[in-house]
């Protein structure tokens, strides 16, 4: 063993709402990312929750309670207002929405730049905005997510295809907001493609259970090592995703012929 190699033991305490906080992530984020690997527009996540950290970083920039309602509810309106923008690019230009996408995120990732640069901390707060701070999430935090995760879920296996362009929109942008503020937009992207990419061979009735599994397979590997090995967590959950989904891939059948999932 490498003698400069220090491990360290897993506090739960701190681990456990982590894996919570994952868990809850993972609940929407992958029925909605078999969605949009269907519909071809993967860095949509990418967009919303850059779009919703920005609402973040303008009302830190305004001096607003960090935690407070006022914070929430810029994030919210921010990703909601992204997600009308996307919905409306949608209906006007088609074919180019994926370049719209990812325009609207680059855009949004440089008006948050140019908002922190006054800020002595703004490393720091983009560093957070990406990575996250998944393990100290706060008990209230959790609760607001699992109630949000439970409407969302609600609607999207109650209504299906009633819900729409505009319906996908909306519940994409509530989600993304929530989750972004949880773990970071590296892992949000991570949770919605990852597991969708590993199950697209599997059998329709299968995607949703084994990207489930999968996702919540690697938050719980990649959380233990981090605090085993005194590592970022948002970096080795992301890593320990590929890992899996990688393996899950190799293992399942191709099946070239296989149907896109239902939607949802």
């Amino acid at each position: 063993m490498n003698p400069g190699l220090t491990l360290h033991e897993v506090d739960w305490s701190i681990v456990g709402p982590a894996l919570i906080a994952g868990l809850l992530v993972l609940a929407t984020h992958v029925p909605l990312g078999l969605q949009v690997l269907k519909k071809g527009i993967v860095f949509i996540d990418l967009a919303i929750a850059q779009i919703a950290g920005l609402g973040v970083i303008a009302a830190d920039a305004l001096g607003w309670e960090p935690q407070g309602w006022a914070v929430q509810g810029a994030a919210v309106l921010a990703a909601l207002g992204g997600a009308a923008l996307l919905t409306w690019t949608e209906k006007r230009w088609p074919d180019i929405q994926e370049a719209l996408i990812g325009t609207l995120f680059v855009l949004a990732s440089c008006v948050g730049i140019l908002l922190l640069a006054g800020n002595p901390h703004g490393g720091e707060h983009l560093k957070d905005l990406l990575v996250g701070q998944i393990l100290w999430v706060a008990p209230g935090q959790l609760w607001a997510v699992a109630g949000l995760s439970v409407l969302v879920l609600g609607l999207w296996f109650g209504l299906g295809a009633k819900l729409g362009r505009a319906g996908f929109y909306l519940l994409f942008a509530l989600a993304v907001t929530a989750s972004v503020q949880l773990v970071g937009v590296y892992l949000v992207f991570s949770s919605l493609i990852m597991p969708a990419l590993a199950v697209r061979h599997a059998s329709p009735r299968l995607q949703l259970p084994l990207a489930w599994g999968a996702g919540a397979l690697a938050y719980a590997l990649g959380l233990s090592l981090s605090a085993v090995l005194d590592l970022p967590s948002g970096a080795v959950v992301v890593l320990a995703m590929a890992l899996v989904c990688v393996l899950l891939s190799a293992l399942l059948p191709k099946r070239l012929d296989t149907p896109p999932a239902p939607y949802p």
